[in-house]
């Protein structure tokens, strides 16, 4: 069934028309006709499902409303720290993360970042991101749209992270241990993951001093984007709702 994503409040009887973005997807991109059913969230956790009872220009009105609230959150709360990549590797990052669950996405610049982001790029790249997230929503079935925060620097955002309680991971190649060894987390977790470049010794072992867990997966040494992926599945295997 095609969802859609509807800013707050969804209406919960009646009728209601889509917002633009969604209308012009459904109307241009997916062709769907009087009749059809879809569905609606609004990012909180909310959907309702509906009928198509008119389309046509850039009008979509959807009636015969019904809520039918379904929860698809992993019980693992997980905040993927992601090192800055290029823009299609960084979207890649965040579409696959929003597909495994995670509750939070904070971009970090490194010192191997390749990406380099100004003020106001940074505004749009967010943007853009948050636009990725709730189009792999729509795919994948969540209601709740991760939290995606605005870029920051690695080392003044370990300084935040040594007051933070829970499990503090950080992926490097030389990991002194393998996640199944790890005991179940009680609280969040937060996995750091590197540039394509990895970490500076400075940035490893400031986040070793912030009590981050230093893992490996394995042998191989995976590209930023990979270990992102990797790490998030085994995660979500081992603790979270693959399991």
């Amino acid at each position: 069934m095609p969802r859609f994503y509807c800013p707050p409040p969804l209406p919960t009887s009646g009728t209601f028309e889509l917002p633009p973005d969604a209308a012009h997807h459904a109307s241009r991109v997916l062709r769907l006709h009087e009749g059809n059913s879809v569905e609606i969230f609004d990012g909180n956790g909310n959907e309702c499902h509906g009928v198509i009872t008119e389309i046509g220009g850039k009008r979509v009105v959807i009636g015969e409303i019904t809520s039918g609230n379904v929860s698809r959150e992993s019980p693992l709360q997980v905040t993927l720290a992601q090192a800055l990549s290029s823009s299609e590797k960084m979207d890649w990052v965040v579409q696959k993360a929003t597909e495994l669950g995670v509750a939070e996405i904070q971009p970090l610049d490194t010192e191997r970042s390749v990406a380099r982001l100004t003020a106001e790029r940074a505004a749009k790249r967010l943007e853009h991101w948050r636009q990725v997230a709730i189009s792999a929503c729509e795919q994948c079935g969540r209601n709740v749209l991760p939290t995606i925060h605005a870029p920051l620097d690695i080392m003044a955002w370990l300084q935040h992270m040594k007051a933070l309680s829970g499990t503090k991971l950080i992926l490097l190649p030389q990991g002194a241990t393998s996640l199944h060894r790890l005991e179940k987390p009680q609280e969040k977790v937060v996995l750091l993951i590197g540039a394509e470049g990895g970490f500076t010794k400075a940035e490893s072992d400031s986040a070793l001093r912030c009590d981050f867990n230093p893992i490996r997966l394995g042998a191989r040494v995976l590209r930023t984007e990979t270990a992102a992926v990797a790490g998030l599945a085994a995660l979500q295997t081992l603790w979270g709702d693959f399991s």
